[in-house]
């Protein structure tokens, strides 16, 4: 696979706010996005399909979110999309983008939970690296987390390169090597049936939000019936499945997969539902020290 990386995020560019995913319903959020990045020293282009929905969606249809994905690519005056927010709609959309813009045209791309999807499609499809991080509404559209603004700026602007967790290893091995790939659990399962799996070595990260313990067992057995996950993950770095209602059943779980895989497993990292998140690229080659906790990129990711 050829790695296409996006250019740095520097002071004056344009952050194009896009909602491909679920509705937004408190459009005054991401209004606060807008004039929280324009103080960052930031341009600001903000999507139709934040203002518009159809049913539980942003914008009126599929195609029109699609067309504005596809727009926003293409779009020269735009140098990094930031999803607007997750919830459900990327799924419905992947036939309907066009890649090949994409490709023909790479900048950073951002967001997390629902949006995983679409992390993941487009490095598997087009090599471009992406970035699970904060998004417009729920972040940066309230009253940001220091932490949170310091790692997506650091991230999108290629100074960060170390991810640490609070060292709680649950399965450890020697230092794994791989390129980073994965992010909401439940909405990388819905991509099970697609060639979504990267033909290269990967250190698997995983958050989710509201899953009872047995269900994110189904969706860990699920993935791992797939042979290329199999093959393919080489660790596995989780970081919060935030709202659990019993986490010591989570640990088992999580454990008793890691020995039957004969994997790394390491959790405690910032990748959560929750507040405090760091930014992290999709695709980018890393170590991981699953002993210690601590992720460190190996390649640039942003030129």
């Amino acid at each position: 696979m050829k790695i296409i990386k996006p250019q740095k995020l520097k002071k004056g560019d344009t952050i194009g706010i896009l909602a491909v995913s679920g509705a937004i319903k408190d459009f005054k959020q991401i209004e606060n996005a807008k004039s929280f990045f324009e103080s960052q020293g930031y341009k600001v282009k903000i999507s139709n399909t934040c203002k518009t929905s159809h049913r539980y969606m942003a914008g009126n249809c599929d195609s029109e979110c699609a067309k504005a994905l596809n727009e926003y690519f293409s779009d020269k005056s735009i140098n990094a999309i930031l999803c607007a927010r997750g919830g459900y709609g990327a799924l419905r959309l992947l036939d309907k983008i066009n890649f090949d813009i994409i490709k023909e045209n790479p900048k950073i791309f951002a967001g997390y939970s629902d949006i995983t999807i679409l992390l993941n499609m487009i490095f598997k499809k087009t090599g471009l690296i992406t970035f699970h991080s904060a998004m417009a509404k729920g972040d940066f559209g309230e009253t940001i987390e220091p932490y949170t603004k310091n790692s997506f700026f650091k991230t999108l602007s290629g100074e960060k390169t170390e991810y640490t967790a609070e060292n709680i290893t649950l399965n450890s091995y020697e230092t794994v090597s791989g390129r980073i790939f994965g992010g909401n659990l439940a909405s990388l399962i819905s991509l099970c049936g697609l060639d979504f799996i990267p033909a290269e070595d990967l250190i698997l990260i995983l958050e989710d939000l509201n899953e009872p313990v047995y269900k994110i067992d189904k969706m860990l057995t699920q993935l791992f019936n797939i042979k290329k996950s199999r093959e393919n993950i080489k660790a596995i770095a989780i970081g919060e499945f935030k709202d659990i209602e019993d986490i010591d059943m989570l640990n088992e779980v999580i454990s008793e997969k890691a020995k039957e895989l004969n994997i790394p497993i390491c959790n405690g990292f910032k990748i959560t539902h929750n507040k405090i998140k760091d930014t992290i690229p999709i695709g980018v080659k890393a170590d991981f020290d699953t002993k210690n906790g601590i992720i460190k990129l190996t390649e640039p990711y942003v030129i």
